[in-house]
Formats: structure tokens, C-alpha cells, sequence
């Protein structure tokens, strides 16, 4: 598995509540602070759950032995079956569009508040446990080292780091259409993750 094959798994992690409250953050009053303290959270709990899912499924792999071709199977259907959870689970969510009203206090959150979102929207959201899951499971299945998962895990924290990056290069002009960026990603985030899902779905398949 690729950088280029884990981007749009990377979207779909940061797709929703995740990149929106990325965004109540950089237009904050702290917002450093608060950007950092939720990426840093975020970093943990994708990091634990990848590397959980790698080492129990390479371990599942290497005791299957002479069955390693069925095993390896098994793992690719587990993997898409993983996908169509977080693909159900997304389009069942799809009718609320109204953020939730904790999100308006997001802006005057304390540190200590942004640091743990981060850790439970990246680390409790079921899509985000199914797609670092799968991303670990894929590259056990492939024989791949652990390491290889890390850039799948700094490009979330990329993603989620956007909002606040921009508002350093670009001052006012960010905090301005973040906003707008906020209501626009409300509104169809999970049309994006319903559209990259399918997308890694139909590639799982015609492997199998």
C-alpha cells in the first residue's frame, strides 16, 4: 500500500466532526495551542489503534502457517468487510446536518478539552477505528513492516493540522473562508466519504 492508496483513507478519516472542530480550533482565540493539542491527541489514538490491528493481524497471519493463502483471504474480506461497516455507518449518519452543540463552544475550549477530542474523535468514531483497522490489517496481510503505516498516520495528522496552517500563512484571509469551509464540509462531508470509500471498496474486491 502506497502514500497514493492511503490518502483517500486519510480523508475519510477526517471527514466530519474531525476536520470541522480542526477548524472551530484554528479560528480560535488560542488556536495554536488548541490546533496542536488536537492533533497531538489525535496522533496518539491513530497511532495505538493502527498499531494494535498491524501486529494482531500479522500475528493471526504467521499462525495460519501452511494456510497463509487462506488466512491472507480471510483478512482481505474482514478488510472490506470493515470498509462496508464504515460506509453503512456513514450514510445512516448522513441526515444530520446540524453540528453538534458542543462544537460551539470549541473556541473558548481549554487545552486540556482540545487534546482530548482529538484522542476520542480519531480514537471512539467508528469509521476512524474501521479505516486505521483496516489500514493496519492491509499492510500485515502484504507483508509490509510496521513503519510502512506512518505515513497513512502523518497524513491525517496533516489533514487535520490544515485549517491551522493556513490561518499561519494566511492570517485573517483563513480565519475569513474557514468558516465557510466549516458549513460546506458540514453539509457534504459524508458524501465524500460515501464517493472514497466506494472507491477503496471496488479496488479490495477485484483483488479477492
Amino acid at each position: 500500500m502506497n502514500v497514493a492508496a492511503m490518502l483517500p483513507l486519510a480523508v475519510v478519516m477526517i471527514a466530519g466532526p474531525q476536520i470541522i472542530s480542526a477548524i472551530f480550533f484554528a479560528t480560535s482565540e488560542k488556536w495554536k495551542g488548541d490546533s496542536a493539542n488536537y492533533v497531538a491527541g489525535a496522533a496518539i489514538s491513530i497511532t495505538v489503534i493502527y498499531t494494535a490491528a498491524y501486529f494482531i493481524f500479522r500475528g493471526a497471519k504467521q499462525s495460519g502457517g501452511s494456510h497463509s493463502g487462506s488466512t491472507a483471504h480471510v483478512i482481505d474480506i474482514v478488510i472490506l468487510a470493515l470498509l462496508l461497516f464504515a460506509m453503512f455507518y456513514t450514510f445512516r449518519r448522513r441526515k444530520t446536518s446540524e453540528p453538534p452543540k458542543w462544537m460551539s463552544k470549541l473556541q473558548t475550549a481549554s487545552l486540556r478539552l482540545s487534546f482530548n477530542l482529538g484522542l476520542l474523535l480519531l480514537g471512539v468514531f467508528p469509521t476512524d477505528i474501521a479505516t486505521s483497522v483496516s489500514v493496519g490489517a492491509r499492510l500485515a496481510n502484504q507483508h509490509e513492516p510496521w513503519a510502512a503505516g506512518l505515513p497513512f498516520v502523518l497524513l491525517v495528522l496533516l489533514l487535520l493540522a490544515l485549517p491551522a496552517l493556513l490561518v499561519l500563512l494566511l492570517g485573517k484571509k483563513a480565519q475569513a473562508f474557514l468558516p465557510k469551509v466549516r458549513d460546506w464540509m458540514n453539509d457534504n462531508s459524508w458524501i465524500v466519504s460515501e464517493i472514497v470509500l466506494v472507491f477503496i471498496i471496488v479496488i479490495i474486491s477485484k483483488s479477492l
